[in-house]
């Protein structure tokens, strides 16, 4: 570089460069939160952090089963433009009446419509799963059998938000310990600047998803992002998988999934810790072997 006070310079192109030429190792802006990342960055050890394009598919995408825009096949499409490999329809459950949640009749129906669309696109693997309401006591909102012919479940609270933490806590480990569920939603509820997160031990979720090898979701949609990036790192911490899905209604939504990338490299994650950045045979595998 050109001496200082000559009023000549070399012009730096990127931040790496600068960060090179100050002798410093690299720091992604999202890390740069006083939470560890100097420290890490000494010893070598920042995280490879998720990019969008890791994203192989999308768990949770509603359709107009229940209270989506899209078709099958439309959202089916919109997931191949966006390079997918795999998507999962996840209409709600009966109980939630005001989202046209499906009766067991209709889920079998939806089930054969999933069967046909995933024969007709070679492009992408079909998946029909549901978002099934965690009611009150902890019990989901369709009987076992019936879950077992999914290939997918995400558990979700949608009703009874004032029970209390305890109780709230107990709830959605109840769910947790059911065989069928791959995911919790949401985890807390929250849209931002409409409705609080509702009273959890979101601390204890984070054991009981690693006690039972359950993935805790992190919702793409803007005004959700739930988990939030501190619980996300401490899912991180503990050995905690995650999906981040965007919980799309209708075709352009999918593509909402970079906002819950960008959370989830502020909260250090990397792409083996995220299940849908598997490859669709990986992916598979992971189906197969149960929870």
């Amino acid at each position: 570089m050109a001496e200082a006070g000559t009023g000549d310079y070399e012009p730096i192109a990127t931040e790496e460069e600068l960060y090179s030429r100050l002798g410093l190792p690299f720091i992604p802006p999202e890390l740069r939160e006083d939470a560890g990342e100097f420290e890490a960055a000494e010893k070598g050890e920042l995280p490879n952090l998720i990019e969008t394009e890791d994203v192989r598919g999308d768990l949770h995408v509603h359709t107009n089963y229940s209270d989506g825009k899209g078709t099958i096949e439309s959202m089916a499409e919109a997931a191949i433009a966006l390079g997918y490999e795999y998507l999962v329809f996840c209409d709600h459950s009966q109980s939630l009446r005001v989202a046209n949640g499906l009766s067991p009749e209709r889920l079998k129906e939806k089930l054969v419509a999933v069967r046909g669309a995933d024969e007709k696109y070679g492009e992408i693997r079909l998946l029909c799963g549901s978002e099934v309401d965690i009611l009150k006591d902890g019990a989901l909102d369709y009987e076992d059998d019936l879950l077992a012919e999914l290939d997918f479940v995400v558990g979700s609270v949608h009703t009874s938000f004032g029970v209390g933490e305890e109780a709230m806590t107990e709830r959605i480990v109840r769910a947790m310990n059911n065989p069928h569920v791959r995911v919790i939603g949401h985890p807390t509820g929250r849209i931002l600047e409409r409705r609080d997160p509702y009273e959890v031990d979101v601390s204890r979720l984070i054991r009981e998803a690693a006690d039972t090898n359950t993935v805790l979701e992190l919702n793409s949609y803007p005004d959700r992002l739930d988990l939030a990036v501190p619980y996300v790192r401490e899912a991180m911490d503990a050995g905690v998988r995650i999906s981040i899905d965007t919980d799309a209604h209708d075709e352009s939504a999918l593509s909402l999934v970079k906002y819950g990338v960008s959370q989830a490299r502020r909260a250090w994650v990397e792409k083996d810790r995220v299940i849908n950045c598997m490859p669709w045979e990986d992916f598979e595998r992971y189906l197969k072997g149960g929870k």
